[in-house]
């Protein structure tokens, strides 16, 4: 029975010591493009001002807007139409804002959506059609032109006693691919001999992994000038649009500084894995004091010649939250310890922010908190 049980035996240490190798964790990793910006590769912003027509009665009231009605009257004189000396009082036409993302390297003939908002007291612009639109960017010149019926999404309803009711908001709407482009953004990638890659979030170890992937597979390619910028260089017989795809398919481990974000509005805290606490100890109670007034009516006896008084009987109560132990969270404790101890304590999370400024205040917390 020996000479079977023995020579197992390295068998059964080779298998467990395979499970505990396969147990360790495994870190997350993501691919360069998604943790950084490449430098020129980004949109513009286009702005125009536009006129919306065919609304039904819930444009602009031409008194209360005179941009609407000098809009208006200039555009009839560009038609033929003379109406300077015209009382003109329709409803139906409405002033707006139209606004449109120009995509990075789009070409002439592109359709982008575009953006309409009302810019005077018009009511809704649904079934509204937005008229010929040159939309500008930052320079000044017009890279886009907008046309189409606008789509609000929303609902409007009034009576005729003036009650009303609104789902969603009806002076602003939206017309999908209702943009042309008409003007390219000069942009040539392809002849670069150089590209900055912008980290979303700066981190210099980030930054410092970002490199050290990319020279494994082509040496002396890129350098981490500091948290926030990778410059690239693509190796010879390479240009740079070849480069930048094999580079961004590439993986990282990103990291991040221990840091407590707090949304005191809603009450929402969002931790990072590498927060850690120092020795502290937490109490946490909730102590209610309640006031309750009972007025007493006096009444008289029969011919006493005595008045119905009103007199005050107040009552008052204190009750502290009972059951509620001292946690004490030792030297390096995690974030999972950290969030067990808490709601050990049935901590609220509004309580619960309390708590990790007061911890923090106490030098114990080893993280930086942010309120929002």
């Amino acid at each position: 029975m020996r000479r079977l049980f023995w020579p197992r035996i390295p068998v059964i240490i080779a298998a467990l010591a395979a499970v505990c190798l396969g147990a360790q964790p495994s870190f997350a990793k993501s691919r360069i493009k998604d943790i950084v910006d490449f430098e020129g590769v980004r949109e513009n912003m286009l702005v125009g001002y536009g006129i919306v027509v065919g609304l039904a009665g819930t444009g602009d009231t031409l008194n209360n807007s005179p941009f609407t009605r000098q809009s208006l009257e200039a555009m009839l004189e560009r038609l033929g139409v003379n109406t300077r000396d015209a009382t003109l009082n329709t409803k139906n036409v409405a002033a707006v804002m139209v606004t449109a993302r120009l995509p990075p390297f789009a070409a002439t003939g592109s359709p982008v959506d575009a953006t309409v908002s009302a810019l005077g007291d018009a009511k809704s612009l649904l079934g509204g059609t937005l008229l010929v639109t040159p939309l500008l960017g930052a320079d000044g010149e017009a890279y886009a032109v907008a046309q189409g019926t606008v789509q609000t999404g929303a609902v409007s309803a009034q009576g005729a006693s003036g009650s009303a009711v609104t789902r969603g908001v009806p002076t602003s709407g939206r017309i999908a691919a209702g943009a042309v482009v008409e003007r390219e953004v000069s942009f040539q990638l392809s002849s670069m001999s150089q590209l900055r890659l912008t980290l979303k979030n700066p981190d210099f170890t980030t930054a410092r992994r970002i490199a050290d992937v990319i020279n494994t597979s082509f040496p002396g390619s890129a350098a981490s000038d500091n948290p926030t910028i990778v410059t690239l260089h693509p190796p010879a017989g390479m240009d740079m649009v070849s480069f930048v795809t094999t580079v961004e398919q590439m993986q990282v481990e990103p990291d991040s500084p221990a840091r407590v974000v707090i949304d005191e509005v809603s009450g929402v805290i969002v931790m990072g894995s590498d927060v850690r606490v120092s020795t502290v100890a937490i109490a946490q109670g909730n102590l209610t004091i309640s006031v309750q007034e009972t007025p007493q009516v006096s009444q008289p006896a029969p011919f006493s010649q005595g008045q119905t008084t009103v007199t005050p009987k107040s009552a008052v109560s204190i009750d502290e939250e009972k059951g509620k132990r001292l946690l004490v969270v030792k030297e390096g404790a995690s974030l999972a310890t950290l969030v067990a101890g808490l709601n050990a304590l049935g901590v609220t999370p509004r309580d619960m922010i309390s708590i990790l400024q007061t911890i923090k205040a106490a030098g114990a917390l080893q993280a930086d908190i942010q309120v929002m």
